[in-house]
């Protein structure tokens, strides 16, 4: 709103209204605005929270090894981080832009769904919250409908890189057509070229291999989105992990929504360049102003947990970020934790009913999700079951888990980044 305010502004050379035609500064002024909301509506909300009683009721010092309780501390705090980034996005961001309408819709869409999951859980008294079918429904219909806007939408194009190889006396030359156009191109690391086209998969079809390459696309768009969700949602079980760990992958998938909307950048690295998704730095540097400034309440010890309202949010906007800038085959990387977090759980849970077919007990990690596994007591464990990893001797304290998941994935961030140009 004030982008448009402030342009108009410009048109009558009012001093400084210029500025909002950089996207530096807005993304700047958007990350400052994120983490003053943050930090000044989150104390009143949890002041709320607090006096309704909406708080956490399934954690108890049973679980916990160093006999923590957590009974008590309020949930639902994904609702400081949706406002804190909803905001500043509508303030300063450039409302006809698809790609940012996209983001915010997604935003709203799992907020809401989390919110049903929190409300369950909380006001309802039921800990199995809202029943998986009805989240992966949720999941699945805000994937497809995001994957159907950019397969229709005349302005989700962009300007693909086209490389000239190098030769004895020449240099390698990266241009990007003159024109946007829609395209089925995604970037794909260690691959020379960095592209993989969806419609080249599909080429069995024939002269519908087209269509057929859309299509797929659409699928990937809703198993990004669902797996991400999922995979923070999982993550979101100890102090400030999810919430730190998403703000780092935040920052690099607005590195990348930076270098891509740039033409001189996006010819430097051969990625493709896509207009207008400069705005996706605005609600990027938001989006990580929020979390960070949750973080004041939600490290250890913990003021506020984020809840579903928060993780299943937090990792759709993920994986709709990555599929809007064409880098979600680079989710596994920049994701990792995430990506591991969840595949733990799917191991355990196939190999204690290969087990159970044979009358046998049998785990592989002491807990799931995996971080779980680093604070249970070998005393806690079912004597009956065998297990394949029991993981350190000693537990560790949550604090510590967290700030080693952290450092893992500022390592894989690195990774992520380096990747653009190792080919």
């Amino acid at each position: 709103m004030l982008y448009y305010l402030f342009r108009f502004l410009d048109d009558f050379g009012i001093p400084g209204s210029h500025l909002w035609g950089y996207i530096s500064f807005r993304a700047l002024l958007a990350l400052i605005l994120s983490l003053v909301i943050s930090a000044w509506f989150g104390e009143r909300f949890i002041k709320y929270l607090k006096g309704k009683q909406i708080t956490e009721t399934q954690r108890d010092s049973k679980i916990d090894p160093f006999g923590i309780n957590k009974i008590g501390v309020p949930s639902m705090g994904g609702v400081i981080i949706i406002v804190a980034l909803l905001v500043p996005v509508l303030l300063l961001g450039r409302m006809r832009n698809i790609y940012l309408i996209l983001m915010i819709i997604t935003t709203v869409w799992l907020g809401f769904l989390g919110g049903v999951d929190d409300y369950i859980k909380i006001f309802r008294h039921n800990k199995e919250g809202l029943p998986g079918r009805f989240k992966i429904v949720g999941q699945v219909s805000i994937g497809l409908i995001v994957g159907l806007i950019l397969w229709s939408s005349p302005d989700a194009k962009i300007n693909e890189n086209i490389t000239i190889n190098r030769t004895a006396d020449k240099e390698i030359v990266v241009k990007h057509r003159a024109e946007a156009t829609k395209s089925l191109q995604t970037t794909i690391p260690f691959v020379k070229g960095h592209n993989l086209d969806y419609a080249r998969i599909m080429s069995f079809c024939g002269k519908y291999k087209t269509a057929a390459g859309w299509i797929l696309f659409v699928v990937m768009t809703i198993f990004v989105v669902t797996a991400v969700s999922n995979g923070a949602n999982l993550n979101d079980g100890m102090d400030g992990m999810c919430a730190g760990i998403s703000a780092i992958i935040g920052v690099v998938l607005g590195i990348f929504a930076y270098v891509s909307s740039h033409i001189q950048f996006a010819a430097y690295l051969n990625i493709m360049y896509i207009p207008g998704s400069q705005e996706l730095v605005v609600f990027l540097s938001a989006f990580v102003g929020a979390l960070v400034g949750f973080l004041w309440y939600n490290a250890y010890p913990a003021q506020v947990f984020m809840g579903d309202t928060g993780s299943l949010m937090i990792g759709g906007v993920i994986g709709v970020c990555a599929i809007i800038i064409h880098k979600e085959l680079m989710l596994p990387i920049l994701c990792g934790i995430f990506f591991v977090e969840s595949l733990s759980v799917i191991i355990q849970v196939w190999y204690a009913k290969k087990g159970n077919r044979r009358g046998v007990k049998q785990r592989v990690f002491k807990r799931t999700p995996l971080h779980d596994t680093f604070r249970t007591r070998n005393e806690q464990l079912d004597p009956e079951a065998k297990y394949v990893f029991k993981g350190p001797k000693s537990v560790v304290h949550e604090s510590k888990i967290t700030i080693r998941f952290w450092i893992v994935t500022i390592i894989l961030a690195a990774l992520t980044i380096i990747t653009l140009k190792i080919r």
